[in-house]
């Protein structure tokens, strides 16, 4: 195994859609990793323009968007606003 690296986390009061939290959530579960290292993975491969998933996870995302009835996709990243709160 490589040599760890050191890094200094904060604590961060991010807002995201609820069921793609859910999705986020259960797949994190699935490869027994927190919820933060699942995150930081999925955003050091975007940043090298890498896919942070094999076959196997992305069929569990799809299993886990189908429960979750999640039907959002990356053509919906620009458009999505916050529901009113009235």
């Amino acid at each position: 195994m490589a040599d760890k690296l050191t890094v200094e986390r904060v604590q961060t009061g991010l807002r995201i859609e609820k069921r793609m939290l859910k999705v986020l959530k259960g797949l994190a579960e699935y490869h027994d990793m927190s919820l933060g290292d699942l995150v930081e993975g999925i955003v050091l491969h975007a940043f090298e323009g890498k896919s942070a998933f094999g076959d196997e996870s992305l069929a569990r995302i799809q299993d886990l968007k189908r429960i979750y009835g999640m039907e959002l996709e990356a053509k919906d990243a620009h458009r999505l606003q916050e529901a009113s709160s009235s």
